[in-house]
This record gives C-alpha cells, structure tokens and sequence, in this order.
C-alpha cells in the first residue's frame, strides 16, 4: 500500500503519513488493552463540551483556562471515585496544591 508510485499527489503523502505512522496505526490488533478509537477520550471531554455549549463559551483566554482545570480536575476525582467538590474545596484553602489521594471520599 506505501511502497508503490502512487499517480495523485494526494495519495501519495497519504502513503507517506501511513508509513510513517505504521508502527502506531494498528498497535491495537497487536496488543490486548489499546481501545480502537478514541471513544473513552472524547466521552471524558463530553461535559466540558456540554457546559461550553449551554453557557455560550469562555470570552477570556483565562475563562477557558480556568474551566480547562476545574473540569480535568472534576474528571480526575470522578475516574479516581472520589467526591470532586471536597477535592476542589480543599484545594482552594490549602496553602500548596494536594495530591490526589485514593478516593477522598468513596461514593
């Protein structure tokens, strides 16, 4: 499929990207855990998504910062089962930042 001349430019950096890419393209047919796609990813993302939408987007780079960590945060808690508000709260009034520890508060 990359090796031989291709005749429309298009296809041919499409074999070049593929070739290059080939070790990473298909490590899930060669090992167990791997996920196909990136379902699991865009559906962790989902909320930030949604919250975006609803309340019309961040208007400051610093908006979209600040709702960047407190939903990656929000995640973190919600993988790891423990309650994202604690976990926020007490990051607010600690003098340095915390580690996450197993789980804050099991729900």
């Amino acid at each position: 499929m990359v090796r031989h001349p291709k005749t429309h430019a298009a296809n041919e950096r499409f074999a070049k990207f593929s070739e290059k890419h080939l070790d990473s393209l298909f490590t899930f047919l060669r090992h167990l855990n791997p996920d196909a796609t990136n379902w699991r990813g865009e559906q962790a993302i989902r909320p930030a998504v949604v919250n975006r939408k609803v309340w019309g987007g961040n208007h400051t780079e610093v908006g979209a910062l600040a709702q960047a960590r407190i939903m990656s945060g929000m995640q973190t808690c919600k993988q790891r089962l423990a309650d994202p508000f604690e976990f926020i709260g007490r990051q607010l009034t600690a003098m340095s930042p915390l580690a996450l520890s197993l789980p804050i508060t099991a729900r």
